[in-house]
């Protein structure tokens, strides 16, 4: 991986102009900063917000990052191009733009992957079994499934009609019953930045990335701001049992969010997001190319409606969150062997996009491979306090 060949992601990674985009490098020798997109270049406005977490607890995020005075820190393509695995220490670098927020995720809110989890489930993560049961699970739901709104009358009819033909699965009620599935994605403080290595086990040998849209939300549950992810995720763990949903998900370097997060204002909202198309691109070290998409149009539930199931009068968040809202890809073509699908190989380059939110970037490597994470939230507050940057 180098500068060089990343040159238009690198120059992808600053949107509409106007945008108010917050992110976090790491300033060597001296720490995380938060930090302001300003055209071309990064503004370090850590003296004013020491934490994401603070900004995005303001009554009006976009006006207080805007309002941030700061010192500059240079052009933006260069500081990416120091964030690349191996590059020189000497020069910032991009880090995931959340810190102390709750790392969550949305499950099964897109048909395509609802009927891929049935899938996995009923292969038992084999990933030799998975054609045959796809073509089965296929004839019995149609695409009808597209049409229901969870929770409905109708939803609730089709879900006695399939336990009646023994084709009721766990993921089908998190699909199309009332509650949705919320899970918890990663630590605080441990997802990764643009150009960061992510990581997958090695002992997994059907995996996928998940490219999604992921919303930031605040401590009174109010959705500030958007940016993208990667829910980097091990099909053949998860299959064996949904019990192992934390060992298929939540794995060092598993979770992928920036370049930054886009806050909410007059030219960006929340129905902005509900229009947004995410793509996805993987680059394989042997010259394979999968491309794939993600409409937020056609997810199952609207994303007030996820943020109100993961945030509300039973759970709260003192430090807010950021919540995964799923995705329609499902990787189903073939990689190597004739109905396998798809698998990652070490060395894969993962690009998720959506023009209004940039390019998110990612090598893909063992998860024991990558440096394994260290800096949390108690190693973030002495910092903060040695720099005198806490109140």
């Amino acid at each position: 991986m180098t500068a060089e060949s990343f040159s238009a992601e690198i120059a992808a990674l600053a949107v509409d102009d106007g945008a108010a985009l917050a992110g976090r490098v790491e300033l060597p020798g001296t720490g995380p900063a938060v930090v302001r997109v300003d055209g071309d270049r990064l503004t370090d406005i850590t003296a004013t917000w020491p934490t994401v977490r603070d900004l995005l607890e303001a009554a009006d995020p976009a006006a207080a990052l805007r309002a941030a005075t700061g010192r500059d820190l240079g052009p933006l393509e260069a500081i990416a191009a120091a964030s690349l695995p191996g590059a020189a220490g000497t020069a910032p670098r991009l880090l995931a733009p959340i810190d102390l927020q709750a790392v969550k995720a949305a499950g099964v809110t897109f048909v395509v992957s609802m009927i891929e989890r049935v899938i996995e489930e009923r292969a038992r993560g084999d990933a030799d079994a998975a054609e045959g049961i796809r073509s089965h699970i296929r004839t019995l739901v149609g695409d009808d499934l597209k049409k229901l709104k969870p929770g409905s009358p109708e939803a609730m009819a089709l879900k006695q009609t399939l336990i009646a033909a023994g084709a009721w699965s766990q993921y089908l009620e998190v699909g199309i019953g009332p509650d949705a599935e919320i899970f918890t994605k990663a630590q605080p403080m441990s997802a990764v930045g643009a150009f960061a290595d992510i990581g997958v086990h090695p002992k997994s040998t059907w995996n996928n990335p998940e490219p999604e849209v992921v919303l930031a939300v605040s401590s009174t549950g109010a959705i500030v701001g958007a940016t993208l992810g990667n829910d980097v995720n091990l099909r053949d763990v998860e299959g064996r049992s949904a019990l192992l949903l934390g060992k298929a998900k939540d794995n060092n370097a598993s979770a992928s969010v920036g370049p930054f997060v886009r806050l909410f204002d007059a030219g960006f909202t929340l129905d902005d997001v509900r229009s947004l198309e995410v793509t996805v691109t993987v680059d394989g070290p042997e010259g394979y190319r999968m491309q794939g998409r993600s409409a937020m149009a056609e997810i199952s539930r609207d994303p007030a409606d996820l943020v109100s199931q993961a945030i509300n009068a039973h759970h709260g968040y003192p430090d807010g969150l950021v919540l995964y809202l799923g995705t329609l890809f499902a990787p189903i073509d073939d990689r190597d062997e004739p109905g396998r699908g798809f698998t990652h190989r070490t060395g894969d380059i993962v690009t998720i996009a959506s023009p209004r939110l940039g390019r998110l970037v990612n090598r893909v490597q063992p998860t024991d491979a990558i440096a394994p994470w260290s800096f949390a939230a108690g190693a973030l507050m002495r910092n903060l306090a040695a720099r005198g940057l806490l109140g």
